[in-house]
């Protein structure tokens, strides 16, 4: 029906107006393509190759009679999309794996948005015991995951963590637009605990004996890739890319924008990294108080792949992966992927963002690894030692790897009283500004965002006080209600 009534309109607009021929931005359509579009959609034009299907996790070409569920000329609508059982993708709990698209008829341009949601390497967080702090749909996804990702469009509070995603990804978002909203959106939903980079089968036991072995397929690697195959087989090739996420999903899209990009090749790229910062933490180190993230690297990287700093680096992992594909990645400084990837594409627009007082992330990457934060009695004295710890690793461990680039921009601002200071680009982009450089979030995803290019910029919040002043609403509070 919607499609329909754009018809029509196109229409009436064939003789009451004018036919445009200035095209918005590269990947736009003018008029008579987008009209044709509605009649037959596009079709893929750079379907997997094979060479594509060969070496370290391989892409799949297209699976004949596999009923993926996609309507190509459903337009405007989120539709599911199955991937087969031979592309080795499957949620953490062993169910199938699917992923969701938002088809425009009006533009190539994509945004992949990988869906953040917590990490697991343990029974607790994996099972689902530990809530937001383990593992995001430990059941698997639901086939109207999606339904709530527009506000406008509530149907019910099932899955209602999907609607507080971004403007980035919230078509016709009601007071926070922005373009990537109105490009054609490749949804990826978390369920593997693994940020998006594990290739590895754990069982994991139940220390209080009572219930069974947990079989958890930190599988995400291989669910990336599955999506990859589909775009690749189904979609015309974007101009303009755009791969972002917030939280896990973000440091997602880092660790695998090198292959997403290569594999696709478009005219201009774009990762945006909300709150998913990879801080440099030398695996032959043992100085975890100069590299307070140490810890965390290590854990994950042996709960969730085969790699390991002595193994063979022709053996298949998702680390020796990236080194093999990322020019100047060394797999013993996981940070050196920001280096890496400003060599490996020099004229894509790169950006990273967060909020110095991130009370999330910062509890996944030290809680549970330093006694004196674990066992602090009190919340807010709890908050402070986690926060401490992420700005000493923001100023020492990160921002150094970013200004030694060409490209890469950076913004952190202090503090915004939602969803735990985490996540610049949740729900909307308020109360993100510095004031004291008078910048705003937009002018740092315009800055990153932006196929005409120019200067990075690089800004990070000193003033202690003011964020924590007038930056709270009456919606904040109804959405965090919700949640």
């Amino acid at each position: 029906m919607k499609t329909l009534r754009f018809v029509l309109l196109c229409s009436m607009a064939m003789v009451l107006l004018p036919v445009q021929t200035v095209q918005a931005e590269p990947g736009d359509y003018g008029f008579w393509k987008t009209l044709s579009n509605l009649f037959y959609p596009e079709s893929a034009n750079d379907p997997v190759t094979f060479s594509e299907t060969q070496g370290m996790y391989p892409l799949q070409q297209k699976v004949a009679g596999f009923n993926d569920g996609f309507n190509p000329g459903n337009y405007d609508n989120w539709q599911k999309v199955d991937v087969p059982l031979s592309s080795g993708a499957m949620c953490g709990n062993g169910s199938p794996f699917k992923f969701f698209v938002y088809r425009v008829p009006d533009t190539n341009n994509t945004v992949f948005y990988f869906e953040g949601g917590g990490a697991c390497w343990d029974y607790a967080s994996c099972s689902g015991q530990a809530g937001i702090r383990g593992a995001r749909n430990p059941n698997g996804i639901p086939d109207n995951y999606v339904q709530n990702i527009n506000l406008l469009d509530f149907q019910n509070s099932a899955n209602l963590g999907t609607a507080a995603a971004s403007p980035i990804i919230y078509t016709h978002h009601p007071y926070n637009q922005f373009k990537t909203g109105e490009w054609n959106i490749v949804y990826v939903p978390y369920c593997t605990g693994d940020i998006y980079v594990g290739d590895k089968t754990v069982v994991y036991e139940d220390p209080a004996g009572q219930n069974e072995d947990l079989v958890w397929h930190h599988n995400g690697l291989r669910n990336v890739q599955a999506v990859t195959s589909w775009v690749k087989n189904n979609l015309k090739k974007p101009t303009q890319m755009a791969v972002t996420g917030c939280s896990a999903g973000s440091i997602g899209a880092l660790l695998n924008y090198s292959k997403l990009r290569g594999h696709f090749e478009s005219s201009y790229g774009y990762l945006v990294d909300d709150s998913g910062p990879l801080y440099d933490a030398p695996l032959t180190s043992t100085d975890n108080e100069r590299y307070p993230s140490l810890p965390l690297h290590r854990e994950v990287l042996s709960s969730w792949t085969m790699f390991s700093p002595s193994g063979n680096p022709a053996d298949e992992n998702p680390i020796n992966m990236l080194r093999e594909i990322t020019p100047g990645f060394d797999t013993n400084r996981l940070a050196s992927l920001y280096g890496g990837l400003s060599a490996k594409f020099p004229s894509d627009r790169l950006g990273i963002t967060h909020f110095l007082a991130d009370g999330n992330f910062s509890s996944y990457s030290y809680e549970r690894f330093y006694d004196d934060i674990q066992n602090e009695p009190d919340a807010n004295e709890k908050l402070n030692k986690l926060r401490a710890k992420w700005q000493q690793d923001t100023a020492d461990n990160l921002i150094p790897q970013l200004a030694a680039t060409g490209n890469w921009s950076y913004y952190f601002p202090m503090y915004r009283d939602f969803n735990e200071s985490h996540c610049t680009t949740v729900l909307d982009f308020r109360y993100g500004e510095i004031e004291e450089l008078g910048l705003s979030l937009y002018d740092f995803m315009n800055n990153v965002v932006n196929y005409r290019g120019g200067a990075p910029i690089r800004a990070v919040e000193t003033d202690n006080s003011s964020d924590f002043i007038n930056n709270h609403d009456w919606f904040y509070d109804l959405v965090e209600g919700l949640l």
